[in-house]
């Protein structure tokens, strides 16, 4: 049984070290893109309500104003 594993790996060597390169290089990209991602967190934009008062009326008056909204 064994002397047919070896003999099935010698046989079969250069796919078996191609899958095993190609399984380590994904694993690799995998861990580089999620650790990219990681660095690059920013804080969500937060969307916050306040009211302006118009002058000399003092009507209040709603208005929707974007923190930390970062365009590159």
């Amino acid at each position: 049984m064994l002397s047919k594993f070896i003999q099935f790996v010698k046989d079969h060597q250069d796919d078996i070290i191609l899958v095993i390169g190609v399984i380590l290089i994904s694993l690799l990209s995998f861990a580089i893109g999620y650790i990219v991602a990681k660095q690059q967190e920013k804080e969500p934009i937060r969307i916050e309500m306040y009211e302006k008062l118009e002058c000399g009326n003092h009507w209040g008056r709603n208005f929707w104003s974007l923190s930390s909204l970062e365009i590159s």
